[in-house]
């Protein structure tokens, strides 16, 4: 049976790692399947890490990466992926706040045949105005822009095959993007309701200011999923708009000169005009230089530019 790997990445957990690490135990031993829990302690000031490291002493299938300060949830995370051994790979939170006993169902739907199965908080235990409502708006935006329409992208409670996150690398809040990164690639993506339970023991480390940087890193990925290969798309393009509002600006007050006996020193068309010739002549370079480093990146790494899901009768070469 495959392997499966459960990330945990923590900070200042103390109190929840040593009951949490006990539940993951007793539940996975359930499902007779190999597998290991890999605490991830994203520099914690308390003693979160003796807490791991002592139950990692009764038992081998605990594991724990001491990351050197903190770096965030999503640096965690990707480290608990690299030094992954399992087929499957589980993300959950540290807090006590996801069930344990979800693993087995998310795994359930995994054996159906999709790739990336995410966690649903459909009752989410949280403040309402200062994390449900500001949740629920996050979603939407994300769901709208991305077309690919998950209640909860901020549910830390996944599965994933081995083989989805294998050329991912995440920065900035991007691990709720995974299955969005594996859907633009073809992966099949499902969503199951799972248990939220509230926090019982310390507080919660983030806020409404997370918000604004998951909607930033959602352009992030937006760019890099359709203009990747060809950023002059995005840089040109703005670049010809604002030649062609120059051109129609300049137009005006040409107009207003010649017609209306208007000088151009009376209205802020010419200013206008050389702003935006010298906006559109800088987005036109701009793409130029994003098609040079487009070109470095890809053919650099000998990166191809397309995923093939599969072939028949063609050898290797």
């Amino acid at each position: 049976m495959s392997m499966i790997s459960i990330i945990v990445p923590i900070y200042n957990e103390a109190e929840n790692v040593t009951t949490l690490a006990e539940a993951l135990l007793a539940e996975l031993d359930r499902l007779q399947r190999p597998f290991e829990i890999i605490f991830v302690n994203d520099g914690s000031a308390d003693d979160s890490d003796q807490k791991v490291a002592a139950m990692a002493a009764k038992d081998s299938r605990v594991r724990l990466i001491n990351l050197k300060r903190n770096f965030g949830q999503t640096a965690a995370m990707m480290a608990g992926i690299d030094h992954a051994q399992g087929a499957i790979i589980v993300p959950m939170d540290g807090d006590l706040q996801n069930d344990p006993k979800d693993i087995k169902r998310l795994i359930d739907k995994l054996d159906e045949g999709y790739d990336v199965v995410s966690g649903w908080r459909k009752n989410r235990r949280d403040p309402l105005f200062r994390r449900n409502i500001p949740s629920r708006i996050a979603n939407r935006i994300i769901s709208w822009i991305s077309g690919v329409v998950l209640h909860d992208y901020g549910c830390s409670l996944k599965a994933y095959r081995r083989e989805i996150l294998d050329d991912v690398k995440l920065y900035g809040e991007m691990h709720r993007f995974v299955p969005l990164y594996a859907s633009l690639n073809g992966a099949r993506v499902a969503e199951i309701p799972v248990s939220h339970h509230p926090r019982i023991h310390g507080a919660s480390h983030y806020g409404l200011e997370r918000v604004i940087k998951v909607l930033l890193d959602l352009i992030v990925i937006r760019f890099l999923a359709r203009y990747a290969t060809k950023p002059m798309y995005v840089f040109g393009g703005f670049g010809f708009l604002s030649l062609a509002f120059a051109s129609l600006t300049g137009s005006y007050a040409l107009y207003l000169k010649f017609f209306e006996n208007t000088s151009l020193i009376l209205t802020p068309l010419p200013l206008l005009t050389a702003m935006a010739i010298t906006t559109g002549i800088m987005s036109i370079l701009m793409g130029l230089l994003g098609e040079l480093l487009a070109r470095t990146y890809h053919e650099s790494q000998n990166k191809p530019i397309y995923r093939i899901k599969n072939t028949i009768n063609l050898d290797k070469r």
